[in-house]
């Protein structure tokens, strides 16, 4: 009996340090919006388009049957950001049109960020481009149980190298379906 008590507890003080304790709340990420959503009465993304010097959106294309056939599945943010871009407009709202006319499908918004900054940093950083993205289409009508928002910070980039053009294509989420 005091045998299987001591494990159990063992088990609870390991379970304990494994933990990081850092919450995603508590880390700080700047917000260069007007509004705090990144949604303003003049519509998504309405805002600063930041200061990377990028001047439209990278487009990938979804297979067909999977989302909206011929509509990019990234959406793709500025340096240090969690603000839709306005260019990215017509891309959610087709995602979300598509969600909405497809009750049954769910779609994962996943999050990433470049590689600088510490990985609690990018993971709080990419939940917030993901919850951006969420938020943009639940207004738009999507159910909140059709999409789901993730971070997966700095830790699969979508291009190696460290030059200002792989930075922005891993500042990005990826719709999934």
């Amino acid at each position: 009996m005091k045998r299987s008590i001591w494990a159990g507890l063992l088990v609870a003080v390991l379970l304990a340090a494994c933990s990081s304790g850092v919450k995603l709340d508590d880390v700080p990420v700047e917000d260069k919006s007007p509004t705090s959503s990144g949604v303003s009465s003049q519509g998504i993304g309405a805002g600063p388009s930041g200061s990377s010097g990028i001047s439209g959106v990278l487009v990938d294309k979804s297979i067909p049957g999977v989302g909206p056939a011929g509509v990019g599945t990234v959406v793709f943010f500025d340096y240090d950001s969690f603000v839709v871009r306005a260019e990215a407009r017509a891309l959610i709202e087709s995602h979300a049109r598509f969600l909405k006319a497809n009750q049954q499908r769910k779609a994962s918004l996943e999050g990433h960020t470049d590689e600088r900054g510490g990985r609690e940093y990018n993971l709080a950083l990419g939940q917030k481009r993901a919850e951006a993205v969420r938020q943009a289409m639940s207004l738009l009508g999507v159910s909140d149980a059709q999409i789901e928002a993730v971070s997966y910070g700095k830790e699969k980039p979508s291009a190696a190298g460290s030059s200002e053009s792989d930075l922005a294509k891993n500042r990005r989420v990826e719709i999934r379906y």
